[in-house]
């Protein structure tokens, strides 16, 4: 245990050498957080309500040698400040915080621990895993309850002082409307490590991802928005590296206003404002993947890096009565404590911060059911919720929520407020099984094929709330989906008992990769089935990185340790790959196209009176329309879905000229006729698509004609006049 320090803020004194100094610090300001430079000199502030001393450490220029401690002379309203009027951009620092150790109150003050400015802008150097970093002695008989002396100084990172200027120039904010909504969820190293035309310094960092090569090929794909993986700075796991691995994925937060060290290719934040900028002139949003769940500090016996030697009692939720321990919800060790208002503060003046300062357009929240989570569970009006709704800025970012945990209550889908959009894992789930084969998921499939209204319709909600994914990067990959009946997760080192062992999937008659000719083909079939499924149902799609030319893992569906070839984006193409990206690519058009497919209200299937048509009509292969019976024959696998675009009351008509689709789809293992069935506002159907043969020209076909669709295939229409010359496009 350490004995408590008051301290005498009236008193400006610095140590150097062991020798008590009268300090050039003054008090400062409490606000605002973190270290701020205004042009003349730099403002520190630091929240701990529980401290009784807090020293700024100084470091030169190369950060081996701490030049100079000052105990920051002020403290107002639970912030310890001090303004350095000499200390400039560059400047290298960190934080010892002085308090009680008192493991079993909550309280893990240890000042031996250097510790990281939660509001820092920038770390340099990097962890490095050793016994001093963590506030009780290893190997103690008293575990966590022990005191550690050691300095962990020469095993962490240090804080530098920015200069946020940036210059802009024509780059301007944008805003793609939700129902313009199509995501591509990536990783910034894996998406570039192995891309040829990166130069190999920039591959792997900001820099290389906002090369035009990347640009150029997001923008001819036709995402609109692109999802990046954890890039706050996040720590590796110290068992990973005992075995030569990496945290790869990043879910692991060390700072949250921080661009994490590995991405940059230079040494000034302004790289990822730069990207950020190319992003937006080529017309493409930029998302982030935050994760303000928990922190790489783990439970009571994970090290002391930054919240929990500042005040761990404010930043973590401690067990009530056993406050020495950890409540565990995100199954990572601790939980952030929403709940306390300096914590919330914290949270959005990150999430401020990239939205203004660095001009992010929106945020997905891993394991969002916490972020809502009070004392008594799961509270859609809880402070965090009710702050992002209120604010000014967030609330006109995309806000996307991963809505589960591992907590009480924790599957939350549907259930978040009206502003936020939510990770469909139903429209995951339904979509798998329904292509696999499974009987009785026909009910299943038309409500995740028309956005979910089942989760979502409610509030005033659109459409567009449903994320749908067919694979993310939990999991399989599209092409490992339809290639592997198990997960093959040898090379994480755990006995392939990690991830998940529910995949939905189905590997076609031979676990892997095979030369036979019929199951390959039949993989690429069902991917493209997938991948038109995925584009052309209500909502918001979200395509996973690789999956349009069909990239794998080798059947690995937990690739969060493989910063290696498993984990990276492989950029050498098949010729079926190619056809597989062209296909994708054909889809994206398609759906921009059709206005019925990205339409904010959902669909009812009711009759509108005044046109005397139907939104969604479901049909039989012979055009007569399912009755509520049919959908409970589990054996069906066969169905058409006429969305029509001529639908919508008088007065909220979409503007310009909608369209008419059908949708033939076939899941079962037999070849299965369709009548095309005849529809107001044209006379003649126009084949778009047909996954069986993905290479076929539009054909025109009468209306009441047949159709053969092939075993597990669809086929998509337009409908269109027989006049007129060639066909809407």
């Amino acid at each position: 245990m350490t004995e408590r320090h008051e301290i005498d803020t009236d008193s400006e004194m610095t140590v150097q050498g062991g020798v008590v100094q009268p300090s050039r610090i003054s008090e400062g300001l409490p606000y605002p957080l973190g270290a701020t430079w205004d042009g003349l000199g730099v403002n520190f502030a630091l929240f701990s309500a529980t401290a009784t001393m807090v020293e700024l450490c100084l470091f030169d220029e190369s950060g081996d040698q701490e030049i100079e401690r000052i105990a920051l002379p002020e403290y107002t309203d639970e912030v310890w400040h001090g303004y350095l009027p000499d200390a400039r951009p560059g400047q290298l620092y960190g934080y010892r915080v002085h308090g009680p150790y008192d493991p079993e109150a909550g309280h893990r003050f240890n000042p031996n621990k250097l510790l990281i400015d939660p509001y820092a802008k920038q770390l340099v150097g990097e962890l490095k895993w050793d016994d001093a970093l963590y506030g009780y002695t290893i190997g103690h008989e008293d575990g966590d309850l022990s005191f550690d002396e050691r300095d962990s100084a020469p095993f962490m990172p240090r804080c530098r002082v920015i200069d946020p200027a940036f210059t802009w120039g024509r780059s301007a904010e944008i805003m793609v409307p939700w129902s313009d909504t199509v995501i591509y969820e990536t990783h910034v190293r894996g998406f570039t490590m192995r891309h040829p035309s990166i130069p190999e310094d920039l591959r792997g960092t900001f820099s290389g991802l906002a090369a035009p090569e990347i640009i150029d090929y997001l923008k001819q794909l036709g995402i609109s928005s692109l999802e990046l993986m954890p890039i706050h700075a996040f720590a590796d796991d110290r068992h990973l590296q005992e075995k030569g691995l990496h945290n790869y994925w990043g879910y692991n937060t060390l700072a949250f206003f921080v661009p994490h060290p590995r991405y940059m290719a230079t040494e000034t934040i302004s790289e990822f404002k730069q990207m950020v900028a190319r992003f937006h002139a080529a017309g493409i949003e930029v998302l982030l993947d935050v994760v303000y769940n928990h922190t790489a500090e783990g439970n009571e016996m994970g090290p002391t890096l930054s919240l929990k030697g500042i005040d761990n009692a404010s930043y973590y939720r401690l067990m009530p009565k056993e406050p020495r321990f950890y409540i565990n919800d995100t199954g990572t060790g601790n939980t952030l404590n929403l709940s306390h208002p300096r914590v919330l503060q914290m949270v959005t003046d990150s999430l401020r911060y990239w939205a203004s300062e660095m001009r992010v357009d929106g945020f997905r929240f891993d394991l969002a059911t916490i972020l809502g989570r009070e004392t008594d569970g799961f509270d859609e009006g809880g402070g965090f919720l009710d702050s992002c709704r209120q604010d000014p800025l967030l609330s006109q970012c995309k806000l996307i929520a991963e809505p589960w945990d591992c907590g009480p209550g924790g599957y939350q889908v549907g259930k978040f407020p009206p502003g936020w959009a939510e990770w469909n894992d139903r429209f995951r789930d339904d979509m798998r099984a329904f292509w696999r084969g499974d009987e009785g998921k026909l009910p299943a499939f038309a409500n995740r094929l028309t956005a979910s209204a089942d989760l979502f319709n409610h509030r005033g909600r659109k459409a567009f709330s449903s994320i749908n994914f067919i694979t993310a990067h939990d999991g399989f990959t599209l092409r490992d989906l339809v290639s592997y009946n198990d997960k093959h997760n040898e090379a994480n080192g755990e006995d392939n008992q990690d991830g998940s062992d529910d995949n939905i999937s189905w590997n076609h008659g031979v676990e892997g990769e095979t030369d036979d000719a019929e199951i390959q083909e039949l993989r690429m079939r069902q991917m493209r089935n997938l991948l038109a499924t995925l584009m052309l149902s209500q909502g918001t799609p979200m395509l996973l990185a690789g999956d349009e030319f069909g990239r794998t893992q080798g059947g690995n569906n937990n690739a969060y340790c493989q910063d290696s070839e498993i984990g990276w984006v492989d950029w050498d193409l098949s010729d079926e790959g190619r056809e597989l990206l062209a296909f994708t690519q054909r889809l994206i058009r398609l759906r921009r196209q059709y206005p019925i497919l990205e339409r904010g209200r959902f669909m009812t299937g009711d009759l509108i009176e005044e046109l005397g048509i139907k939104d969604v009509t479901w049909l039989k292969p012979d055009t007569t329309e399912m009755e509520d019976g049919d959908w409970h024959e589990g054996g069906v696998k066969a169905i058409g879905v006429v969305l029509d675009g001529h639908a919508q009351p008088t007065g909220i008509r979409a503007p310009g000229k909608d369209v008419t689709v059908l949708l033939a789809i076939n899941a079962s293992e037999a070849h299965v006729l369709f009548v095309l069935p005849t529809v107001p506002g044209g006379n003649q159907w126009v084949r778009r698509v047909d996954t069986f043969d993905p290479a076929a020209q539009d054909v025109r076909v009468d209306m009441q004609s047949e159709y053969g669709v092939e075993a597990h295939s669809l086929a998509l229409f337009e409908l269109v006049e027989r006049q007129g010359g060639a066909p809407h496009a």
